[in-house]
């Protein structure tokens, strides 16, 4: 048996794993990654990436098909067709630019790519099965990052015309009738989409409403976009199995009934990979199903760390990649401790949603005072020449101090401008920051400036 020591070993080459190893390996710690699949993770491979780059096909070939019934701007067109094999081969295609593109990164900081299961042993020793036979790795310091995985109803197994999100990002045809199970973000993301590329949709939720973890001020244009897109949601209803015949069976507010579908698309939420790959002989301190770390991902055992969507909420790429570089940086012997005040969630349904900090309605629910502003894209200038004027900015603030305690946005585009939003609160910025910085005009940047001049009682332009 081949046997490997290193420094630091990653078990996960997620956004999380492979940012601690290129960050490790920049730093001269001797750096060893495991993985059985393309570097990337669930993000690179078959979560972001692929299903933005469905999301974009599907935008292009909906407005052509729109121009070709209704004519707008003085441009109609006609003949739009869709071949979703060559649009999957074109989404593959980049998947496959950026997995290369991080296993270069990686040997560019020489880091050790082993390609296999692993399975650990102990806390310091982990036997991966390569294609070549088994590897032995020994490590002083190791990290977990073995990510998440999407959860399975026990009435829904995945298998025939039972989905999961990553089987809707490899599908070749277009199913004629589509069930979405779950109104959250995964779902509503590729349920607009294959709305868009011309499938007929049903999406089932059990919450009261869709995007049940943001405000119904956030999500009201969405849903009002889903109306318009012919996609028809039961909130308040529960999926069972499949009948006989194969529909989706749904127990809603308004009795039972059979929803004959193509495919049913379960996309219920993912549940940490804390315990896979022998991760529970370690027998680490657990926070509910999640691994627990302190502020500096360090868990229950010395010389173990956790980082990325198996230490807990929010589950988001960015906060694994941010979680990967302070541990690199840890285990190469500098001072660092987790002292984020802003991670931004996006949400790329149409429109968009932009969250960071706290919204009107979690301050009310804390007992917190605030005061907010509101801008509607309605009222923006550059809303109105890209002839899609739905959403708006708020902003909540400190009603003494004017600190800027959160962001948020619904609309066109409103994703770009997470990182700015994260940044005013990163840096502590008050209302009276915000609003004497110049936003350049014409832009939808500009309705924040304007949130944040009605938060402070003088809008200019509403």
């Amino acid at each position: 048996m081949r046997e490997i020591q290193c420094r630091l070993l990653v078990i996960g080459a997620g956004p999380g794993g492979y940012v601690c190893a290129i960050r490790a390996g920049q730093l001269g710690v001797d750096t060893v990654i495991v993985d059985a699949e393309p570097p990337g993770g669930t993000c690179l491979n078959v979560g972001c990436i692929p299903s933005k780059a469905l999301i974009h096909a599907a935008d292009e070939f909906h407005m052509l098909a729109e121009l070709s019934s209704n004519p707008s701007m003085g441009i109609s067109a006609g003949g739009a067709r869709l071949d979703l094999g060559v649009t999957m081969a074109w989404k593959d295609g980049i998947v496959t630019r950026l997995t290369g593109g991080v296993a270069t990164l990686l040997r560019k900081a020489k880091v050790r790519l082993v390609t296999g299961q692993a399975t650990v042993r102990d806390g310091k020793t982990v036997l991966v099965e390569t294609p070549e036979g088994p590897v032995q790795i020994r490590a002083e310091v190791l990290v977990i990052a073995t990510g998440s995985e999407p959860i399975e109803i026990p009435a829904l197994p995945f298998g025939g015309k039972v989905i999961s999100s990553t089987d809707a990002l490899a599908l070749t045809e277009v199913p004629g009738r589509l069930a979405v199970v779950g109104g959250g973000y995964i779902g509503l993301e590729l349920g607009i989409a294959y709305a868009k590329l011309g499938a007929e949709v049903t999406v089932v939720e059990a919450a009261p409403r869709i995007l049940p973890q943001y405000d119904a001020e956030l999500t009201r244009p969405v849903a009002q976009r889903l109306t318009q897109l012919g996609v028809r949601v039961l909130t308040g209803a529960r999926a069972g199995g499949l009948s006989d015949s194969g529909a989706l069976r749904v127990a809603g507010v308004d009795g039972a009934e059979d929803i004959q579908a193509d495919k049913v698309l379960v996309t219920v939420g993912r549940r940490p990979r804390a315990t896979a790959a022998g991760l529970a002989g370690l027998r680490l301190e657990m926070a509910g199903p999640f691994i627990r770390i302190d502020e500096r991902c360090r868990t229950s055992m010395a010389g173990v760390l956790a980082i990325g969507d198996v230490t807990g909420e929010p589950m988001l790429a960015h906060r694994a990649m941010a979680q990967g570089e302070m541990v690199a940086e840890l285990v190469a012997g500098q001072r660092r401790a987790w002292d984020k005040r802003a991670i931004p969630a996006v949400c790329f349904t149409d429109p968009e949603i932009v969250s960071v900090g706290i919204s009107p309605e979690e301050a009310a629910a804390a007992g917190r005072e605030v005061v907010t502003g509101l801008f509607p894209f309605a009222a923006n200038g550059r809303a109105m020449t890209a002839g899609d004027e739905t959403g708006f900015i708020r902003v909540t603030a400190r009603p003494d101090t004017h600190e800027v305690l959160g962001i948020q946005a619904v609309g066109a585009g409103v994703a770009e401008m997470a990182g700015g939003f994260a940044l005013a609160l990163e840096m502590g910025a008050r209302l009276e920051d915000i609003a004497g910085t110049i936003h350049a005009h014409p832009t939808r940047g500009e309705a924040l400036h304007e949130a944040c001049l009605r938060a402070l009682g003088h809008a200019l332009h509403i």
